[in-house]
């Protein structure tokens, strides 16, 4: 890719993002689909835009993303973490508001396993005395 293009890579449970950030009109693509189109009725857009606007860089770059893995929610999630870390990448004085925001941060929650011998991660059979 051209020069002026900055990669990164955000994560959020089992869902990746590969996002790719260009100098442009402020335009998003989610696997070659608009984010409309890709997250359907669950629109995310205040979400998405969050890190362009604590950066006031909104429609300043063109986003070009990958995503896979995880449910939609996770996947919204992990391309904001990428498209911070992309923005970093590309002017590393922005990372004191991103950092701030929390958006830098990897979401480390992620669902419990079950547990042998029980019904669920926390969630045990009843007890009987008797």
């Amino acid at each position: 890719m051209a020069q002026d293009t900055y990669y990164a890579t955000g994560k959020r449970k089992s869902a990746i993002a590969r996002v790719w950030l260009t100098p442009g009109s402020g335009n998003i693509a989610v696997n070659q689909q608009s984010l409309e189109e890709y997250f359907g009725q669950i629109y995310f857009e205040p979400k998405v835009n969050k890190p362009f606007s604590i950066t006031e860089t909104l429609e300043k770059y063109d986003v070009k993303a990958t995503v896979r893995g995880g449910g939609k929610s996770a996947q919204v999630d992990a391309l904001v973490h990428g498209i911070s870390k992309a923005l970093q990448e590309m002017n590393p004085e922005m990372r004191i508001p991103l950092k701030k925001a929390g958006l830098l941060t990897r979401d480390p929650r992620v669902k419990e396993r079950k547990k042998y011998g029980q019904r669920g991660a926390r969630a045990r059979f009843q007890f009987s005395k008797r």
